[in-house]
């Protein structure tokens, strides 16, 4: 089952669904959603001198990334065929019997502009800001003010809750994040890691 926008706002207040801050709940809850607005970090992949990256290679990935941080009253401009990491402002928790979706908002598509490649899923038990993979599919750029309503959240209620959800008893890599965050896919049980 989908949450209304009623159901949202009874899990915002019995507290076990977080997404905070929530300054504008009149504008950010949706009739079947909950806006999130962009934040103020980014991190841009650099070009490097090696012929690809490695899942499985011991270098981090975040050798490759730049972070920057708008100013207030900044825009970051992204360009048609660029790729950055962003991130939500809010940061939510998710319990244990709820799966949200991260999706992007119509206004913002209608510019070309996509908020997530693959990574369009938040875990029961996930707690942390959530990092945005944002795309520039258009021909024009497009500037992006920290602030702004980027995403939205869906929430699924499970049939069951999760017997062992997103978080530290899993050993999940980004539990916690605050801000953007590169890959951690060096740590997968598959490449030597222990997730």
């Amino acid at each position: 089952m989908i949450l209304s926008d009623a159901d949202i706002l009874r899990r915002l207040e019995e507290g076990d669904l977080v997404v905070e801050p929530l300054d504008d709940p009149d504008i950010q809850i949706q009739p079947a959603s909950v806006d999130l607005r962009l934040g103020r970090e980014f991190l841009e992949f650099q070009h490097a001198n090696i012929p690809c990256i490695h899942p499985n290679s011991q270098q981090e990935v975040s050798e490759y990334v730049e972070e920057t941080h708008v100013e207030e009253d900044g825009e970051y401009i992204l360009h048609p065929g660029d790729f950055v990491l962003g991130t939500t402002y809010e940061r939510v928790e998710i319990p244990a019997d709820l799966i949200a979706h991260v999706e992007g908002r119509s206004s913002l598509g209608r510019l070309a502009i996509v908020v997530h490649a693959t990574a369009g899923l938040c875990d029961p038990g996930y707690q942390g800001q959530i990092t945005l993979e944002l795309s520039n599919l258009g021909t024009a750029p497009v500037a992006l003010t920290p602030g702004m309503r980027i995403s939205q959240l869906t929430f699924t209620e499970l049939k069951t809750p999760a017997e062992r959800p997103y978080g530290a008893e899993r050993g999940s890599k980004y539990q916690g994040q605050k801000g953007p965050q590169a890959s951690k896919i060096q740590g997968d049980r598959e490449f030597g890691g222990d997730q």
